[in-house]
């Protein structure tokens, strides 16, 4: 529905102003007055809400695909994406259990090293930080991973795969050239998010891995995707679009 679509759109800025507010300050901070130290409550924090980033990002992302779904493979039945239980467009932002017992097992491991070499906490930065066993914490961690992950390219292959067999069998050219070239353009900020942050996070499991790539990658998880969110799931969008173009057009009369 308009509605469900609406809320959909507000809550992907949401979730990447949470992302970037939780990363830039700091690294900001850090830049300007060359104090590189942070309490570890403000670094459990940070960790904690780019993980929280990350999650809403994949779960929005899954949503608005199945939403596009309904919209063109069933337009007649586009109100049943808010009836379905489990898929409510605003829960992307609501605490993913799982995430919160990641950092309830961290905060009970003692530290013996205070040095994180990334530009932002995040849970596998701080698990290097203890000189205990941490398999639980790993293994929490990993299940986590693979569920948000299965879950999300599930809804969202099965989606797209639907949309672009809906628009082969279509013969409107001009609707079918719309939804292919949308899709393509949230295929591509997927890809991008997908393999900066499964690089990120494997790349902690590999010695091998360069600090400063991994230091690079890292840091465009919280730079592509706020910057292409907007343009393709905005400008993208017929109305909001012409009605850019509308106060651009008064803008430029009236000066």
């Amino acid at each position: 529905s308009c509605t469900s679509h609406v809320i959909l759109l507000f809550n992907l800025p949401i979730s990447d102003m949470i992302g970037t507010t939780a990363f830039l300050p700091q690294l900001l901070w850090s830049i300007v007055t060359q104090y590189r130290s942070i309490p570890y409550t403000a670094c459990i924090t940070q960790a904690f809400l780019i993980h929280m980033y990350g999650t809403g990002n994949l779960l929005i992302l899954s949503i608005m695909a199945y939403d596009r779904y309904i919209a063109i493979c069933f337009p007649l039945s586009v109100v049943l994406l808010t009836c379905l239980p489990g898929l409510d467009p605003a829960c992307p932002q609501r605490f993913d259990p799982a995430c919160l017992l990641l950092f309830v097992l961290q905060m009970r491991l003692p530290r013996c090293k205070s040095v994180i070499m990334n530009v932002f906490c995040d849970n596998p930065s701080l698990l290097k930080l203890t000189c205990v066993n941490t398999t639980i914490n790993n293994v929490v961690g990993l299940f986590n991973t693979a569920v948000i992950q299965a879950v999300s390219l599930s809804v969202q292959a099965f989606s797209y795969v639907k949309i672009l067999i809906a628009c082969m069998v279509s013969r409107r050219s001009e609707a079918k050239m719309k939804a292919i070239n949308t899709c393509l353009a949230q295929l591509m900020i997927l890809a991008i998010f997908e393999f900066v942050a499964t690089f990120t996070i494997l790349s902690h499991r590999f010695n091998t891995v360069s600090a400063d790539l991994q230091k690079i990658m890292g840091m465009l998880i919280f730079l592509i995707p706020p910057l292409l969110n907007p343009i393709v799931y905005g400008l993208y969008t017929g109305e909001i679009r012409n009605a850019l173009l509308r106060i651009i057009k008064k803008r430029s009369i009236s000066v």
